[in-house]
């Protein structure tokens, strides 16, 4: 079941490995999605778009901390 953590007014989705980022997560959210190969974030444009990093991280704490830096610059 997703999650949201908020941080600087923006909110961080934690997704399960099967949860789609379009049923949960709208323009300016950022979304922390379990995979098989590792923690994918992905940053929802305003137009609904969505972009994400090259490689996902290893962990879900790694990928938090990249979700909360990204936040902080008001991705």
């Amino acid at each position: 079941m997703a999650s949201i953590v908020k941080h600087r007014k923006v909110n961080i989705v934690v997704l399960e490995q099967d949860e789609a980022i379009g049923e949960h997560c709208k323009p300016g959210d950022i979304a922390i999605a379990a995979a098989a190969d590792g923690w994918w974030t992905s940053f929802i444009g305003e137009d609904g778009g969505i972009d994400s990093y090259d490689i996902p991280y290893p962990s879900y704490q790694e990928a938090l901390w990249a979700a909360k830096a990204a936040a902080e610059f008001g991705v």
